[in-house]
């Protein structure tokens, strides 16, 4: 399990890999995933949360999902790039910023 992300993979990848991996179909279908089983499990909060403002601001839920899943890449292109753990608080400020 990638940390933080609730997207399941056996070993992330890392530096270059990470920038290869960014590419690919399959990467990119798997950010809405993530932003999915946020919703669904409810964490972090502020997922729901900026869904709700987006949507309440003229987004089609689809393009507010695409929004978020924009902040999660973000984030996980530098979990991976610099090998260091996953930080929620600047995720949740990531979300905000939206």
């Amino acid at each position: 399990m990638v940390s933080g992300f609730g997207l399941s993979r056996s070993r992330p990848p890392s530096g270059d890999d990470a920038v290869a991996d960014s590419r690919s179909p399959e990467y990119r279908r798997a950010l809405p995933e993530v932003v999915h089983n946020q919703l669904r499990d409810g964490t972090p909060p502020e997922t729901r949360a900026t869904l709700d403002r987006l949507v309440a601001g003229g987004y089609s839920r689809e393009q507010a999902v695409e929004t978020i899943a924009g902040a999660v890449e973000a984030e996980m292109l530098a979990v991976l790039r610099a090998r260091r753990p996953f930080d929620e608080a600047r995720y949740t400020a990531a979300l905000r910023a939206l």
